[in-house]
């Protein structure tokens, strides 16, 4: 063999092997130890493949080799989700038509992923744009739309001038687009939704339930949001009409001295009596939600000259109209309580309204005091203390019909209308006759087809609507004339379900085969990003529990563990394309080689935090692979037993590896592996067990070059067997024991000599004692001086106290 590592090379040659030997493709039929090892989906990005990318893609696979190499099965399959507004938006920018643009970025973003080294199974690709796929999705459209989860409603929506569409209340972070970063408008719009908020209580309680990383888990339970509290009405006289509320805080009911309403609130059509009032009103629904709930932001409001009456003790309360109060919270109504609420008591200042304390504690003329106490001031609940007696309070108002207890959720329905060409288009046809109806699914798919001006019109209709050679069609129960919808479905849609037609791309009369989701679902490990914690996970967790209740799995959550990964930046700062500092691996492949960029990707940090990438650190791990390569090709290989020193160190490198493995701990994993090289490196033989070992180690981070080097310096079987399929190195306990330990001697807490004490002397205090009293050293530290103490840790250090 070449002592030179041409990386080029040794990765085209093996590449081109493992594809050959179908290394990677497991028999999803006959598998025994079935593992599914999955990576997010990913959607093919303008640039293609960049380090992030990669960075996330490479800590799924090793994950995948490592359990391979435990004598799995693993499947570990590879798509791309390339419908939606991320591809679309590239396409416009570079004026192609999106489907034309999608052939071009599946063919470079496939060569790239072949490029990097990746175990995966490529006869079994998912791609969301495919008809043989998106036909599955518009058929689980129509499996909503029948069983009433999917409806067709007039709602206020989020809306991106920029896209030109709707947003999901999950796809505005911070009242922006996530794709764009516009500020959002609210728009009254007629939408399809999906009722999520019918699974909100068990998407919340199987939470504690799951192996998935706690800021994950967190996010979820904070955006499903389930509050517990009382709905109360308030009687508006001159209206004839009632103001219904949502509170957790029945408590401070008595301590109510006004009501706000959202601008957008049903009753402001009927309080808009002066100029005042409809100005504000119309300058509040123009503001984004994240204006209107900013921190420290003055409060602004408006008095409606009208009252409710309290129905705890029948007091008239002064009904206001304020930005800060939103449609989306509630009822879009609250009863304000000043004395216990600091932006209630802000607004109560500022207009002069009554502040009623009506829970003991800090004196509220200066501040609102939103601490626990007992209740005061509120006749029958005087005397109970909130929140131990917040049960109490229901039940006593509830009682006199003041109120009823109810649970609401932040959650709200997945809003899945999108009004862009890029996507499947929604499978509902409408009749004037009959209504809204299902496209049969023997009809399915309903094709997206190639237009011309496929741009987003920003009409609130989609492109398609301007086709009317799509649209127009025979309605299938009358026979009549009917008309298509032109809105396409949301790409989290597409996402929602992948991981499950994986096993059955090949299947074309069902969305897949039961038998096989039997053996490989759950996914036993998901890797992913944690800003899809309300997006995709949540979206997927929704769909896998409504595929449960039609009987077609026997599970109701998709992944077994998720891990999520950290996010890798650029010398200091996010890679953005704004930032100019998106770093496409190519480059770094070629000259360095794909284990080179693995391996530093790997090392930068642990792989839940993330890492900094700086160009400058790839020549330091390429020197590393480089001396690997030199050294397993020059030393000696011998088939005689290792020394006792030897012994010790690879059996302690397979213990804290493939432990350091199990928990995604990678940065580690390859420092322990320096350390090894660096003890072994002046050995001029070695055993063969021991190398083969330390490869095995390797594997999963280097796959192309531990192969090469086993291939040819380790493996004597006729008929190729890759490294990778065979089976993970094991440690055995009685060589890790240490057969001498290097003791520190102190006198008075500082270092004065070191010694080196057999193992079964180290247990004995006194014979520690002794050898250290017979260091020359330390006689003359101890001598002349009185011995107050012997301090012993044992086999580390032995401290002698003198006066």
């Amino acid at each position: 063999m070449k002592n030179k590592y041409n990386p080029s090379e040794v990765e085209t040659k093996w590449q081109k092997v493992w594809e050959e030997k179908k290394v990677y493709k497991p028999d999803l039929k006959k598998a025994e130890k079935p593992f599914y090892n999955l990576m997010m989906f990913p959607y093919p990005s303008a640039e293609g493949l960049h380090a992030g990318n990669m960075y996330a893609f490479v800590g799924a696979d090793i994950f995948g080799r490592y359990m391979r190499m435990k004598g799995h099965s693993v499947f570990e399959p590879i798509g791309l989700d390339g419908f939606g507004i991320h591809s679309e938006n590239y396409a416009l920018k570079i004026g192609k038509n999106p489907m034309d643009q999608a052939k071009i970025s599946q063919e470079n973003f496939y060569n790239q992923l072949h490029s990097i080294g990746n175990g995966y199974d490529w006869d079994r690709t998912v791609e969301t744009y495919d008809p043989n796929y998106y036909k599955w999705t518009q058929w689980l459209f129509i499996q909503m739309f029948k069983k009433g989860l999917a409806v067709k409603k007039k709602s206020p929506v989020n809306f991106c001038p920029s896209c030109k569409t709707v947003l999901a209340d999950e796809q505005v972070i911070d009242g922006k687009c996530e794709r764009c970063d516009t500020i959002v408008e609210k728009k009254d719009l007629e939408q399809w939704f999906f009722k999520i908020t019918d699974y909100a209580d068990r998407l919340l309680s199987n939470i504690p339930k799951l192996n998935w990383s706690e800021k994950v888990k967190i996010a979820q339970t904070n955006w499903i949001g389930k509050s517990e509290g009382m709905t109360v009405k308030f009687r508006v006289e001159k209206l004839k009409k009632e103001i219904e509320v949502f509170t957790t805080r029945p408590d401070t009911l008595y301590g109510t001295t006004f009501l706000v309403l959202s601008p957008e609130h049903r009753l402001v059509n009927f309080l808009l009596e002066s100029k005042e009032i409809k100005d504000y009103v119309d300058r509040a629904v123009k503001k984004s939600d994240i204006e209107r709930q900013a921190e420290g932001k003055e409060k602004t409001g408006v008095f409606t000259g009208v009252y409710a009456i309290n129905p705890v003790n029948n007091e008239e309360i002064p009904i206001y109209i304020a930005d800060y109060v939103l449609s989306s919270y509630g009822t879009g109504a609250i009863m304000a309580v000043p004395a216990h609420d600091t932006r209630d008591y802000e607004f109560a200042k500022k207009y002069n309204v009554g502040i009623k304390q009506v829970i003991a504690g800090e004196n509220v003329s200066k501040e609102a005091y939103v601490g626990h106490g007992k209740i005061i001031n509120s006749e029958d609940l005087n005397g109970l203390f909130y929140p131990k007696d917040k049960e109490k309070v229901i039940n006593i108002l509830s009682e006199k019909g003041i109120g009823k207890k109810e649970v609401h959720f932040h959650l709200r329905d997945w809003l899945i209308s999108r009004q862009r060409y890029w996507g499947p288009p929604i499978p509902i046809i409408y009749c004037q006759k009959c209504g809204a109806v299902a496209v049969p699914e023997k009809d399915l798919p309903v094709k997206l087809p190639y237009i011309e001006n496929y741009k987003p019109i920003g009409t609130g209709k989609s492109p398609l609507a301007t086709h009317p050679e799509f649209y127009n069609t025979k309605c299938p129960e009358c026979n009549g004339e009917a008309t298509r919808e032109t809105d396409v479905s949301d790409t989290f849609l597409d996402s929602a379900w992948y991981f499950l037609r994986y096993t059955s791309t090949e299947v074309k009369d069902k969305i897949f085969e039961k038998e096989i989701i039997k053996k490989w679902l759950p996914v036993d490990m998901y890797i992913g990003g944690a800003e899809h914690s309300v997006l995709h996970l949540l979206y997927s967790r929704f769909m896998t529990m409504f595929l449960k209740d039609l009987g077609l799995i026997d599970f109701e959550e998709p992944y077994k563990r998720f891990f999520a990964h950290g996010l890798l930046i650029k010398e200091g700062a996010k890679m953005s394309k704004s930032k100019g500092n998106v770093i496409t691996p190519d480059k770094y492949i070629a000259k360095f080689g794909a284990d080179t960029m693995r391996c530093y990707l790997m090392f930068l940090g642990q792989f839940s935090q993330g890492g900094d990438f700086y160009d400058t650190g790839l020549e330091g791990m390429n020197r590393f692979l480089k001396r690997i390569w030199v050294f397993s090709n020059s030393v000696l290989l011998t088939d005689k037993e290792e020394d006792r020193e030897v012994l010790r160190m690879i059996n302690k490198t397979i213990k804290e590896v493939s432990k350091d493995i199990e928990r995604l701990s990678y940065n580690t994993v390859i420092a322990k592996l320096m350390e090894f090289y660096n003890f072994a490196v002046d050995k001029k033989s070695l055993g063969k067990d021991t190398l083969e070992a330390f490869l095995r180690l390797l594997a999963p981070f280097a796959p192309h070059l531990t192969e090469e080097l086993y291939q040819s310096k380790i493996s004597s079987a006729k008929d190729f067997s890759s490294i990778h399929s065979n089976l993970w190195p094991s440690y055995e306990e009685k060589h890790l024991v240490l057969n001498e330990f290097l003791v520190v001697v102190q006198v008075n807490g500082k270092v004065r000599d070191t010694l080196k004490i057999k193992s079964k002397d180290s247990e004995d205090q006194k014979t520690v004692e002794r050898s250290a009293k017979g260091s020359k050293k330390i006689e003359s530290y101890l001598k002349d001086k009185k011995l107050i103490k012997t301090v012993y840790i044992k086999g580390k250090i032995i401290n002698f106290v003198t006066d």
